[in-house]
């Protein structure tokens, strides 16, 4: 029997259970999946503690992997057995094998393998979203981005510096800010002994940012909005220390807008999926952008894992393996 990783009642690493389950199948519009990667992103962690709140329990919890498709149920057409595929958003994926609508799935160009693609995918279609449809980033355009050496962050250093925009990124030590630096982030600041609102109004001669990118959350509101100019943009797309608590809306000063972006949204039609995901594997054939596996887990060691991430102990991207 397969093995998956379950969540039986939310909690701490700790309640990431490796067990035995039966083995899945494809209903009408899905396809089996042999997995050969599967991502780690702060939204499992979301999902495992109850900050994401899901319908029911035991629950297998990640949304992010790559495989090879080893069975069809009934009116699948787009892809066939044997296809090298990959998905970001559809939860289910700490698992050797599950199904997936077939809808939600895109196929792996040649030149990717499915570790490549499983570490790439959620965080890559994150990027894109977030340049390219939450705000347009441009030459002209200066930004500062939260956590710039994390796994989206050090891919937003790559596609920013593609864009010829300027990139202002925190990181909280000197290595990581030495990996932002090197993929391409124009100006590092170091949180553990420097004022991020303080050195932004310096990098930007108190002009401020156009946009600001926070998957932080708790800890950074509301000082990300005092480095923006007016009229500028908070992007708020994770809650790493914790959610941004409730606030008024006087605290928008300057007339700035505020959103709160999901991935799920932007990609919710089958065409916009297939073409945010081209757009993000173009950029990694093409050498635009490279994407960097820093830790790999097997499977049974998922708690291992969230505790490094919560920890903050990691950079780049995380998979784990069946």
């Amino acid at each position: 029997m397969p093995h998956s990783v379950r969540v039986h009642s939310i909690g701490g690493p700790e309640a990431l259970v490796y067990e035995e389950v039966a083995m899945p199948v494809p209903g009408p519009g899905e396809v089996l999946l042999r997995q050969h990667a599967i991502g780690v992103n702060f939204i499992d962690i979301y999902h495992r503690s109850g900050l994401y709140k899901l319908p029911e329990y035991p629950v297998t919890i990640g949304s992010e992997g790559a495989g090879e498709v080893v069975a069809l149920g009934p009116e699948v057409t787009r892809l066939k057995v044997g296809d090298r595929v990959a998905y970001a958003g559809a939860i289910g994926g700490y698992a050797e094998v599950r199904t997936v609508r077939a809808d939600r799935l895109v196929k792996i160009p040649d030149g990717i393998d499915y570790e490549t693609a499983a570490g790439m995918l959620l965080r890559g279609m994150t990027v894109r979203c977030l340049l390219r449809d939450v705000y347009r980033v441009d030459a002209s355009t200066t930004l500062l981005f939260h956590a710039a050496a994390g796994g989206v962050g050090l891919i937003a250093c790559q596609w920013v510096r593609s864009l010829g925009a300027t990139m202002i990124g925190t990181v909280g030590s000197d290595e990581k800010a030495e990996l932002a630096r090197e993929n391409g982030c124009t100006h590092v600041i170091n949180t553990a002994r420097e004022d991020f609102v303080e050195r932004v109004r310096e990098l930007t001669a108190g002009k401020g940012c156009d946009v600001v990118y926070d998957s932080i959350g708790k800890d950074t509101f509301p000082r990300s909005l005092d480095c923006l100019r007016p009229r500028g943009l908070w992007a708020s797309f994770g809650n790493a220390s914790g959610p941004v608590p409730p606030f008024e809306l006087t605290a928008l000063k300057g007339s700035l807008f505020a959103t709160r972006p999901s991935i799920l949204a932007y990609t919710a039609t089958t065409q916009d999926l297939e073409e945010n995901a081209a757009d993000v594997f173009e950029m990694v054939l093409s050498g635009k952008i490279r994407i960097s596996i820093n830790h790999r887990y097997p499977l049974a060691r998922a708690a291992d894992a969230h505790r490094d991430l919560e920890a903050r102990r990691t950079t780049g991207s995380i998979i784990l393996v069946p």
